[in-house]
């Protein structure tokens, strides 16, 4: 079902004149946190990608249109090697089976989260896609998040693993260390 929706992006990018991004796809394990926030990474494999995945809630009133299991996370993508990162704010749907998708409006939103969201309409549009195929909860999560995220072993988050694809992430050279 990802990669149907990438492929309609895609074609939908191309329809409106857009140059077609790099697009990554591959497998995300994230944490999801009893604070709400999230913390995991994604692999693209055979081209050995990794990288790093954080993400907060984001405080803002539920258009009333939203169901009570959704909330906007701005979520960071973090390249190690490089030593930078860049955000991008997505709509978080399901409790503990989470599932990611880019925000396509923001009405209805305080102005400083609406900022945030018109931002990545502008010429570097990054595009996230998630949606959890396995979920970990109890001992499995718990043994999941010692082998693979030994930092965060002890918080009672579980745990989503599934497809997720990105396009548009550039790291430039120009930009800043973190």
């Amino acid at each position: 079902m990802v990669a149907e929706e990438g492929k309609a992006v895609e074609e939908r990018e191309r329809l409106e004149g857009e140059e077609v991004k790099e697009v990554k796809e591959g497998v995300a394990s994230i944490a999801l946190l009893p604070s709400g926030s999230i913390s995991g990474h994604f692999i693209q494999l055979p081209h050995s990608i990794c990288y790093g995945l954080q993400g907060t809630e984001l405080a803002c009133e539920t258009e009333c249109s939203r169901g009570e299991d959704y909330r906007l996370i701005k979520l960071t993508i973090i390249d190690y090697n490089r030593k930078k990162e860049k955000d991008v704010v997505v709509e978080c749907q399901g409790h503990d089976a989470a599932r990611f998708s880019n925000v396509n409006h923001a009405h209805g939103w305080e102005k400083d989260v609406a900022g945030m969201v018109e931002q990545k309409h502008e010429k570097n549009r990054i595009s996230v896609s998630f949606e959890c195929e396995t979920l970990k909860a109890d001992k499995a999560a718990e043994d999941h998040i010692r082998q693979y995220m030994p930092k965060l072993a002890g918080l009672d988050a579980v745990v989503n693993i599934g497809k997720m694809r990105i396009s548009g992430l550039e790291f430039d050279e120009t930009e800043e260390d973190f």
